[in-house]
């Protein structure tokens, strides 16, 4: 009913990446997921999605098994508290009217009324924009890069988790509050 220690979770996720690699030859990573289905889905003529996509099958499997599973410990795994969130940050979010944190992600934050303004807007679909664009320049998202590439001693993939990571501490500590306060 609580989160897992880093020791725990840390350790499983890192026994992953030698999992894929001796039983298939796989690599890990989410963002390839949406090809996938896009080239399922949608068989145009673009060459981006003309590729044999049921070779990787097993990546959509394992996204459903990830969604399964958040979905599982949220029903049954979780103890209905609010969600613990320090006493520094509730005092900073309070500044931008967020004080809900009753469920996974603040009310305050994530509602109709809100997602429908202009800060939704820059939220969900410039931050999606952003996100997504990212994703494809770096060849893969950060747990392709920080965990399968960083493990693998690639030298992209430690350049994107480090241009990752910048990127994250710029927009949680400069952008966002600027977002926070349209």
């Amino acid at each position: 009913m609580e989160p897992w220690p880093w020791y725990v979770s840390g350790p499983l996720i890192g026994l992953m990446v030698p999992l894929l690699l001796l039983l298939g030859n796989k690599t890990f990573g989410i963002s390839s997921s949406l090809r996938h289905i896009c080239a399922a889905c949608f068989p145009v003529g673009i060459s981006f999605f003309n590729y044999n996509w049921r070779k990787e099958i097993w990546n959509l499997v394992f996204v459903a098994g990830v969604a399964a599973g958040a979905w599982i410990a949220v029903q049954f795994l979780s103890s209905g508290a609010p969600v613990q969130v320090s006493p520094k940050l509730v005092q900073e979010l309070s500044g931008y009217g967020i004080n809900d944190y009753s469920s996974q992600t603040p009310k305050d934050l994530f509602n109709w009324t809100t997602l429908l303004s202009l800060k939704g807007f820059v939220l969900m679909v410039v931050g999606g924009f952003c996100v997504g664009f990212g994703t494809r320049y770096a060849g893969g998202c950060t747990s392709g890069h920080s965990i399968m590439g960083l493990s693998n001693l690639q030298w992209p993939s430690l350049v994107a988790t480090i241009c990752f990571m910048a990127g994250g501490f710029i927009v949680a500590n400069l952008v966002l509050p600027f977002i926070l306060k349209l």
